[in-house]
């Protein structure tokens, strides 16, 4: 595997000038899905480069830094491990939601002029830890602070969503059926992607008979556990000529949290969603209406769900007549985890840069033969508005970022 970027860090001044606009100018992943040899480090490394290769541009012109979940003084160690010396750092950690969060904080500071590039990078090798028994799979979060009156009475991480995922049933009459039908048409979306995990496909049978997790979940309406990594570069426009591929803009986003204990949440069917998405539509001057594709975190099927109604996709309660009949499918009415999520293509961790590496490629037309999602009304022009939305702990937070070709 490849070690740390050559060669140390000369970045240029950062700009006085106006506020200016920001755009994702290169994306990929490392190796994902089951990965035993590298390190944590090393898949990083590895979607680092293959990012900085994939924006044309050259390293030097990074300044900005975001990286969490790995080392202690995260992201200082993983940016020496690369060869970075960033000006700008970010090491917000939010769980799964962490990288749309970093997304925002990264593309103010850009405009702002306070950084010219920064770059946010993930990797984790979470399978093949636990196949080696170099950890053991975590329950919860731990059980300081205020987790300490919740973890003794069973309170694991699965258990919350689920808890919430039956209060929306309790209360709009959301159906087991249609909360499978999430993991059914994730599948479906996974089966073109070659670098998903689990291609197979599913049925809503398959879905409800599978081993039970949590009640209502069964093991099918939970995210799979795999190894891997991605990267995704951000630039102001000042480098936008200088790059290898078309840019994809930062139209708008927001961020939100909401609550630690299950206590302090005011409402189970309401997420930070609903917060964050309002913020990033009014950034952006859009409506749901102008979405071609969301990728949404999809840790487990209730997520996808309740995302999409606090989005505004749909009304409050009408979310599984909305994820019904296929419309999340690439060729759907509004087509949802076009890679097959972490339900089916990959979840190392923290999964939210993986939304964002999506989203781009989509609008991009990268996507490939029977990927490739076009814009709404049509059967050829590429989609020119995607959303991501990640979600982090039980709901505890959320980011939405909306990203355009224009």
């Amino acid at each position: 595997m490849p070690g740390p970027m050559p060669g140390p860090l000369s970045a240029p001044p950062v700009s006085s000038s106006p506020r200016r606009r920001v755009a994702v100018v290169g994306v990929a992943l490392s190796d994902c899905g089951r990965v035993d040899g590298p390190t944590p480090y090393a898949l990083h490394a590895q979607a680092a480069r293959r990012a900085l290769a994939d924006s044309g541009l050259d390293r030097s012109v990074i300044d900005g830094f975001a990286s969490a979940g790995l080392g202690v003084l995260a992201p200082v160690e993983v940016a020496e491990y690369l060869g970075l010396r960033p000006t700008w750092v970010d090491s917000t950690s939010v769980g799964g939601s962490t990288w749309e969060v970093m997304a925002a904080h990264a593309a103010d500071a850009i405009a702002a002029g306070h950084a010219n590039a920064v770059l946010l990078v993930y990797g984790s090798t979470a399978r093949a830890d636990i196949k080696a028994r170099r950890r053991t799979s975590n329950l919860s979060f731990g059980s300081r602070g205020p987790l300490q009156f919740e973890v003794p009475y069973g309170h694991t991480l699965v258990a919350k969503y689920a808890m919430a995922a039956r209060r929306h049933m309790h209360e709009y009459g959301t159906t087991l059926e249609q909360l499978a039908s999430v993991a059914v048409q994730a599948r479906a979306n996974a089966a073109a992607n070659p670098d998903a995990m689990f291609r197979d496909p599913i049925t809503v049978e398959d879905v409800l008979t599978s081993d039970p997790i949590a009640d209502p979940f069964t093991k099918l309406h939970c995210c799979i556990r795999s190894d891997g990594g991605c990267a995704v570069l951000l630039a102001a426009e000042d480098y936008v000529p200088d790059t290898a591929k078309a840019p994809v803009w930062i139209l708008g986003t927001g961020t939100a949290v909401s609550h630690t204990t299950m206590s302090e949440w005011e409402d189970f069917t309401v997420s930070p969603a609903a917060v964050s998405g309002r913020r990033a539509f009014a950034a952006a001057g859009l409506t749901p209406a102008d979405v071609d594709l969301a990728e949404i975190y999809d840790a487990f099927t209730y997520m996808t769900l309740v995302t999409l109604e606090d989005l505004g996709f749909c009304a409050k309660g009408e979310g599984g007549a909305f994820v019904e009949k296929g419309r999340l499918l690439r060729d759907g009415e509004l087509p949802v985890n076009t890679d097959g999520g972490g339900l089916s293509a990959c979840h190392p961790g923290m999964r939210g840069l993986f939304l964002l590496v999506e989203a781009v490629r989509q609008l991009r037309g990268e996507a490939g033969p029977n990927r490739q999602v076009t814009k709404r009304g049509t059967t050829t022009a590429l989609p020119e508005v995607a959303l991501a939305s990640g979600t982090g702990g039980w709901f505890c937070s959320s980011g939405t970022v909306l990203l355009g070709r224009g």
